[in-house]
């Protein structure tokens, strides 16, 4: 694997054996610290991170390597990501260029983006990961971009494998009310990945806030969240702002919130998100207290989903 943007990387090793390996990091974390040695892992946040920060770094920690972090604009200069432009603004360094010479220092980099919710043609572009894809040099991670978190996804995907369900699980996706607009990056990415997996997926919105169809094709998609949520085995909440127009937050509808009463639809469901979250916005105390509610589990498995990646990456190198 040479760089891991989306669930198509992993597609020449496959699924199955993804969760293997999960499954034996689960069980013997330290079991390939030697794979790492001597080699450089450079992590670069545009935008804040606890569990991806942290969560990478134990990983590549277990596999033996060194990091090296930045926050762009902070620690570094502030890049431009534009070709052709006379560079006499804001921007200090040519994203190029900044790529280049991290590519020089480190063997494999992590990059974590955000999406501008302004324009829906640029975000989707995802000119920044694709910059440092296209001359570090070197394997490249998205730790988050505009459109996609890979890594959050495989976390996802190994912690519904976790609870061996007796049948095909259903799964539903479902849209909440919060008080900003968010990208759609967590929920294009979900969708995309069980669309992967051995589970049946739902996914369901207020009118306005459907995802692009090219990460949803093939799951069911409705607009009716009590339908959606009768007999679900896993019900997982985010929120996205609106596809159209790009961006705009069209509701806060609080009737859309995971409460008690809606998780009484589903088969005794296990609740996910993918922290940080809203309580009370997102999803009611009761149910994110209860014994129903995994997002614990699923945190920590950001760490197995790190590790699998990094291996992966690791070994294709040698």
């Amino acid at each position: 694997m040479r760089s891991f943007t989306s669930v198509h990387d992993v597609a020449s090793i496959g699924i199955p054996t993804i969760l293997e390996q999960a499954t034996q990091f689960v069980e013997n974390p330290w079991s390939f610290e030697h794979l790492g040695k001597r080699k450089t892992l450079g992590l670069l946040f545009m935008n804040p991170s606890l569990r991806t920060r942290m969560s990478t770094q134990k990983a590549a920690t277990l596999l033996g390597m060194d990091t090296m972090v930045l926050n762009a604009g902070a620690d570094s200069w502030t890049l431009e990501t534009r070709d052709g432009v006379v560079m006499d603004g804001t921007a200090t360094e040519h994203i190029k260029d900044a790529a280049a010479v991290m590519g020089k220092y480190c063997d494999v980099l992590g990059i974590r983006t955000f999406a501008g919710l302004t324009d829906y043609e640029a975000d989707y572009a995802e000119v920044v990961l694709q910059s440092f894809i296209d001359h570090s040099g070197v394997p490249v991670i998205s730790l988050e971009s505009a459109t996609r978190h890979p890594l959050q996804s495989l976390a996802d995907l190994i912690t519904i494998h976790q609870h061996s369900f007796i049948r095909r699980p259903k799964v539903v996706l479902t849209w909440a009310p919060h008080p900003r607009a968010l990208p759609q990056a967590v929920a294009n990415s979900f969708a995309e990945w069980m669309l992967h997996a051995d589970v049946d997926l739902t996914i369901v919105n207020p009118e306005g806030y459907d995802l692009d169809p090219r990460f949803t094709a093939g799951a069911v998609c409705t607009h009716d969240q009590d339908e959606a949520l009768t007999d679900a085995d896993v019900v997982y909440a985010k929120n996205w702002s609106a596809t159209t127009p790009y961006g705009a937050i069209l509701t806060t509808d609080p009737s859309w919130c995971v409460t008690k009463q809606k998780l009484a639809l589903t088969n005794n469901a296990r609740f996910m998100h993918c922290l940080p979250v809203r309580r009370n916005v997102i999803v009611a105390d009761e149910v994110l207290d209860s014994p129903q509610s995994i997002v614990i589990q699923q945190a920590a498995n950001r760490v197995v989903s790190a590790q699998v990646v990094l291996y992966n990456i690791l070994r294709s190198m040698q």
